[in-house]
């Protein structure tokens, strides 16, 4: 089949202008088509602008039109001219042949295509989300067990125990809680100030012992709690200091 105008098959459009040129119309284009549109087609359902492929002519650009197949079939039919009937031929065998089972296969196969790789590009996007979200995991994985491991204790905890958490002394530890307007010293026992007491972050045991002589006596000694434990870590970390587990991440 000889091609007589171009047809986009994705739009199912042709060009006015061209159009206008295959018929050999003598009237000039602008003209012709104002006249052409006074049978009923409108813009927006029949034709549309052609934005962007105007041809410069003596300094103006040309005015151009997409058109509908169906539009370009019933201007050829208007016309009356052995060219209009040729063209508009032309049209139906095209639409004939568009529409044979072969080629609405062939498109579906097109369209498939498209959609597998569209698919394959979704899943390198999610895949490398999924990548970078397992990263974030492990990275964070270090605070969830030290978490994970306060949580699960249910027991008291002795402040020698938690130091060792962070890689110091129970006197350094200590020290820094003090520093951190936490406890003070009392005696031999540090006491919270009265801001962090009544919340259960501590609580005492008594112990008892019997001196050189066999008399026992006894004494009592602070444990946190889990809530306690909690608090620390947190009230630590807002002042850059994290457990071993978490530091050596950091590091």
């Amino acid at each position: 089949m000889n091609e007589l105008i171009n047809v986009n098959f994705d739009t199912q459009t042709v060009s006015a202008r061209e159009l206008h040129e295959q018929l050999k119309i003598g009237t000039k284009f602008t003209t012709w088509f104002e006249r052409m549109k006074e049978y009923g087609f409108s813009e927006g359902n029949e034709f549309f602008p052609k934005m962007g492929e105007t041809s410069e002519i003596g300094g103006r650009p040309q005015t151009d039109y997409e058109i509908s197949v169906d539009m370009a079939k019933q201007i050829c039919m208007i016309q009356r001219t052995s060219e209009g009937k040729a063209v508009r031929q032309y049209l139906i065998d095209l639409e004939k042949a568009w529409n044979t089972p072969e080629q609405v296969f062939a498109r579906a196969l097109r369209m498939a295509d498209q959609t597998i790789n569209s698919l394959k590009d979704r899943c390198q996007f999610l895949g490398g989300q999924v990548a970078d979200q397992q990263k974030v995991i492990e990275e964070l994985q270090p605070k969830a067990s030290y978490y994970d491991m306060i949580l699960q204790c249910k027991d008291l905890i002795a402040t020698t125990v938690i130091a060792k958490d962070y890689g110091m002394s129970a006197k350094k530890f200590n020290a820094i809680l003090h520093e951190l307007g936490i406890q003070f010293k009392q005696g031999d026992v540090w006491v919270l100030y009265a801001k962090y007491q009544g919340n259960g972050y501590l609580k005492t045991k008594t112990h008892n012992f019997p001196d050189a002589e066999g008399v026992q006596h006894s004494k009592e000694h602070s444990y946190w709690t889990q809530k306690g434990r909690l608090f620390l870590y947190d009230l630590l970390k807002q002042n850059d200091i994290f457990p071993l587990m978490e530091k050596n991440l950091l590091e």
